[in-house]
């Protein structure tokens, strides 16, 4: 048995007791696995209105050669609707000429998740990762059900928007999942968590294929979730927010847990040095006031807004789109998830051989240049537009992963989780949009594909403006923050001894 030996004489930081355990051992295998679960159940709840809300042709039984029934200026009423799918969504709502309604479950649905990310966040925080996983997951899955069974199209919405809201088990696992691992491992951990995303929309479309009542997919994709009752048991809660909590016994016993599991002996002097800063009680509103009083921070601010609105645009907009693509939605929509999969490995490649700024900027416009040009391919050649598209796919995830990595990376530490939250939450005005570029179509079916490349391009131009980190440099005053990309970063010692100098003075 490998043994956990860590030199005792002074505190120990629990970052120096992570590393020492691998991530493909037993324990965090198991982690990894449950959380690959949880991304899976969010990639299909995230996205499901894309077949349970799809496009359905329909025409009026009055006018049975006029497909095109819907004006602005008509004054004709049309005393029944005909719909090419009679059990579909559109029909039983009855949506003939409201094609709003259909786009605005999506919108309703980011709109929540927008706000969820205000409430789960602080759920997390306050009751721990592990519960807040337990909690939004059996939420959404109920809240997913009653959907399925709505007789009135504002319960749906009502019931999508309460989903979203505090159904979302992604941020906490999320949290947790960067929390129970070293700095140095937490990269290639998350990643391979990550992958879940994809399998979980390849999942979707195999699902939608598969069950074409909308009621019944909901139901069969919902349903699963109250599985989450069994994570109070197989997952533990994370060691690093125990000991900001000062339940420090508890952090041990979960670090003596992942030991046994791995057959690893852990040395029990380390644990009893491991240092147990309780995080200080700061409002949210102190922290951000600290913030923006950097310039510098403000401007990685706006730019971090810009990455997320961005990427959230672009990726949710693609995926809609998916299912409108020459060929079987089915299969377009599952290929467009199972793209993320070596996605994922790639650009995780990526970031730890290079750093973060050339790679946002490359994956911006290398998307955007896929984008603009797919509209202009001839309709004869589907091979090559669904290629392009899946290339564009591609780097939209490859933007959105270092979105994430990124904007953790240029903030202070007392304010990195709550800059991340902000930026990820408003950043959601993205998502809420994307679903209405459906609409665009009336004007030219190239026009929303065009949008999602200009956009691209401006969220590539900010880049400039913010420093290149890795995941080595990780500040943690503001003084380390906008010393970021110089020669040298001020080291908490230095900052200390200039306080000194100064009260001296």
């Amino acid at each position: 048995m490998g043994e956990i030996k860590i030199n005792s004489e002074k505190k120990v930081d629990l970052d120096d007791i992570l590393d020492q355990y691998g991530i493909f051992n037993r324990y965090h295998l198991q982690t990894m696995f449950l959380a690959f679960l949880a991304f899976a159940s969010n990639a299909m709840y995230c996205t499901n209105y894309v077949f349970a809300a799809e496009k359905v042709d329909y025409r009026c039984k009055d006018d049975l050669d006029n497909p095109h029934y819907c004006y602005a200026n008509s004054t004709q009423l049309c005393s029944e609707w005909l719909y090419d799918e009679p059990d579909s969504f559109v029909s039983y709502f009855q949506l003939a000429c409201h094609e709003w309604k259909r786009t605005l479950v999506g919108t309703v649905h980011s709109f929540g998740y927008m706000c969820g990310l205000l409430i789960v966040g602080p759920l997390s925080d306050r009751v721990g990762r592990k519960t807040a996983v337990v909690i939004t997951g059996i939420l959404g899955g109920f809240f997913g059900l009653l959907r399925s069974f709505s007789p009135w199209y504002w319960f749906y919405i009502a019931m999508e928007f309460l989903e979203a809201a505090i159904g979302d088990s992604c941020s906490p696992m999320y949290v947790l999942v960067i929390e129970i691992v070293s700095s140095k491992k937490r990269l290639v951990f998350y990643m391979m968590c990550g992958l879940g995303y994809g399998f979980g929309g390849m999942m979707l479309a195999i699902i939608a294929w598969l069950t074409p009542n909308w009621r019944w997919f909901l139901r069969a994709i919902y349903l699963p979730s109250f599985l989450f009752f069994l994570y109070k048991f197989l997952l533990d809660e994370s060691p690093r927010w125990l000991i900001t909590k000062g339940r420090k016994d508890e952090a041990v016993t979960v670090l003596e847990k992942a030991a046994e599991k791995n057959k690893q002996a852990i040395d029990k002097n380390s644990l009893n040095q491991l240092s147990c800063d309780v995080s200080p009680n700061v409002p949210f509103n102190e922290l951000l006031k600290d913030t923006f009083k950097s310039s510098q921070l403000r401007r990685r601010f706006f730019v971090c807004l810009v990455w997320w609105t961005a990427s959230t645009f672009i990726i949710y907009g693609m995926i809609i789109s998916s299912v409108t693509l020459q060929g079987n939605k089915y299969v377009n929509y599952g290929l467009s998830s199972l793209v993320e999969i070596p996605a994922s490995f790639i650009v995780t490649y990526i970031l730890i051989h290079f750093k973060r700024k050339l790679p946002m900027m490359l994956s911006f416009f290398t998307g955007a240049a896929l984008c603009i040009a797919q509209p202009f391919i001839p309709i004869g050649l589907p091979w090559l537009s669904i290629t392009f598209y899946m290339m564009g796919r591609m780097m939209s995830s490859f933007f959105f992963a270092i979105t994430y990595i990124y904007t953790s990376e240029l903030f202070p530490t007392y304010t990195r989780n709550s800059m991340h939250a902000l930026c990820s939450s408003l950043g959601r005005v993205g998502s809420i949009i994307a679903p209405q570029t459906p609409l665009l179509n009336v004007f030219w079916s190239g026009l929303p594909s065009l949008i999602f490349g200009l956009v691209a391009v401006f969220a590539g131009l900010t880049t400039f403006l913010v420093p290149d980190v890795s995941d080595d440099l990780l500040p943690d005053t503001i003084l380390q923050a906008e010393s970021l990309g110089k020669s040298k970063i001020p080291s908490k010692s230095a900052e200390a001894h200039n306080e000194r100098d100064t009260s001296q003075l």
